[in-house]
């Protein structure tokens, strides 16, 4: 990943590493809670609402090549079961651990005389520019990765009733009749039938009538 240029330390999810040091072994254990960013889970799935609270417990620790960030993220995911549709709501706890490159050093903490001249290695790095680095990222991928990919509103969540749409949880005893459409349009065929046979068979006795009466 490219470099965080221009970051804004009054973004609640950019931190600043100036007061860590660039120390080898110097810790620094941080809380802080934000206001969560937009499409923070799975949009159409589940998330945790933009705007909803999020409580991060952080721990920075130098070494060598950067600054490894380990932390947990709490917060509660609303959604809609994928069973019965209804609404979800749980509590989320997401753990994370990233390292963020010091921009002038390679992968063994090294100075680099020209950082960047490795463009691969960079696109899977995150970096500390300025002293500060952007969490964003981070977070999101640990939330998306903690939340249900079909989130139900209980585990043994009947559903719908395919027929009618009804809550099945809501009335365990709910039924239809089975119709078999075969059987249906053999009854209509044989109630033709039947008739035909009525109808024949009154015009049969209709005629023996009227030889007996010649």
């Amino acid at each position: 990943m490219a470099s965080n240029a221009r970051l804004d330390h009054r973004n609640p999810l950019v931190f600043d590493t100036h007061e860590l040091g660039r120390r080898p072994g110097a810790l620094q254990r941080l809380t802080r809670e934000i206001d969560a960013p937009a499409d923070l889970g799975i949009p159409g799935v589940i998330e945790v609402p933009e705007g909803a609270p999020v409580e991060l417990g952080l721990r920075l620790e130098s070494v060598m090549e950067g600054v490894l960030v380990t932390g947990t993220a709490r917060a509660t995911a609303k959604g809609e079961c994928v069973r019965c549709l209804e609404p979800v709501e749980l509590k989320l706890e997401a753990d994370f651990q990233e390292m963020f490159s010091y921009p002038d050093a390679d992968d063994r903490g090294r100075v680099i005389a020209e950082p960047g001249d490795d463009a691969e290695d960079d696109e899977d790095r995150l970096f500390i520019e300025d002293g500060l680095f952007d969490l964003e990222p981070v977070l999101r991928d640990a939330v998306v990765l903690a939340l249900p990919m079909q989130p139900v509103c209980q585990e043994d969540c009947p559903g719908l009733c395919s027929e009618c749409g009804a809550r099945l949880a809501d009335d365990p005893e709910h039924h239809h009749d089975a119709v078999d459409i075969r059987w249906a349009a053999l009854q209509g065929l044989a109630g033709t039938t039947t008739d035909g046979e009525k109808d024949e068979m009154s015009g049969a006795e209709a005629g023996v009538d009227e030889k007996q009466e010649k």
